[in-house]
């Protein structure tokens, strides 16, 4: 089969076209076929060496696919979802997407939500998961309540946008550019504020659109010296929920507000999580997520499409930072 490897660490030119053998699916898992592969932050760190796959993981970077499901592995008798050869599925993997076959375990499957295209249905995974587990999860989002979206043009913040405001939730976002703002205020994404970081102080403009309050949840993929800065943000029994480090894994806080407003600082990732982890989020998605993805509510923002062999093409963009929404490989 066709797939891409990363030839060793380095900028998007290590990511090369190979074959390799298609893999077999071992007890509990699925073979899929790939029509379509979604790319992610978390690929271009792994290109970078910053992220190795976990052991026993394919070294195939690619952490979201949509296809159909060509062969079982042997089940397991544990309550195992039921998926037959011919099911149209998304599923989360922890490696072996950019590639024409890819094995997924078997909790991790979605059905590709009606009437949606495989190209849709692969943006899906890496950040509904993730957005799910972090800021419903973790986050404790209630409707009523707001939040603030950091990177809120990215594959993630798009996604924690329109599910906020699907349940309820009043978001306020920020991004880098006036042109991102605009489009995260378009009726389709919806949030009520969006703050240019370049040249607008986000906590002065947080603050002045939630009179003084504050927010009760922050989305960050940025760390550093965002930190200090979310904690300022944060209302009484604010949660703020750390998913990346972009800016810096370290910085230096003051503890006196986190214990007099009784803040939780939280944070999670999802890549080494167990199977059965993986597989209840999939399962409280499939609950509380799918119809608003089969009606229309929702819906995974596409900014481009690449071929398989044009990875790198991807990963460039990624890196510029210019897209709004999900990249993705056509295979």
């Amino acid at each position: 089969m066709l797939a891409i490897e990363i030839r060793e660490p380095g900028g998007p030119d290590v990511l090369v076209p190979a074959e390799r053998p298609q893999p077999e699916p071992g007890p509990g898992e699925v073979l899929i076929e790939v029509a379509a592969a979604g790319v992610n932050r978390p690929d271009v760190m792994q290109r970078q060496g910053k992220y190795p796959p976990p052991p026993g993981v394919s070294d195939i970077p690619g952490l979201e696919v949509a296809g159909t499901i060509r062969a079982l592995g042997v089940a397991r008798g544990d309550g195992v979802p039921v998926w037959r050869p011919g099911d149209r599925v998304c599923a989360l993997v922890s490696g072996g997407g950019y590639a024409e076959y890819c094995v997924a375990p078997a909790p991790q499957c979605l059905p590709v939500p009606r009437g949606m295209t495989f190209t849709a249905a692969a943006a899906i995974p890496e950040t509904f998961f993730t957005v799910w587990t972090n800021v419903f999860e973790r986050g404790r989002l209630q409707p009523g309540e707001s939040l603030l979206v950091h990177g809120g043009s990215s594959g993630i913040g798009t996604t924690a946008i329109q599910l906020a405001r699907a349940f309820g939730s009043r978001v306020l976002a920020t991004a880098g550019t006036a042109e991102k703002c605009a489009k995260l205020m378009e009726r389709r994404l919806g949030a009520e504020v969006a703050i240019n970081y370049r040249d607008t102080d986000f906590v002065a403009a947080v603050r002045d659109a939630t009179a003084g309050r504050g927010v009760d949840v922050i989305l960050d993929i940025v760390g550093g010296d965002y930190l200090p800065r979310n904690i300022e943000l944060l209302a009484l029994d604010g949660r703020l929920v750390q998913i990346g480090t972009l800016g810096g894994a370290k910085a230096q806080i003051n503890m006196v507000p986190v214990l007099q407003r009784r803040l939780t600082i939280t944070g999670s990732t999802l890549r080494p999580r167990s199977v059965a982890e993986k597989g209840a989020i999939a399962r409280a998605l499939r609950d509380r997520v799918w119809p608003l993805l089969e009606s229309g509510t929702v819906a995974p923002v596409v900014h481009a499409t690449f071929p398989l062999r044009a990875a790198a093409d991807a990963h460039r963009l990624m890196e510029a930072g210019t897209h709004i929404g999900k990249l993705v490989l056509i295979i």
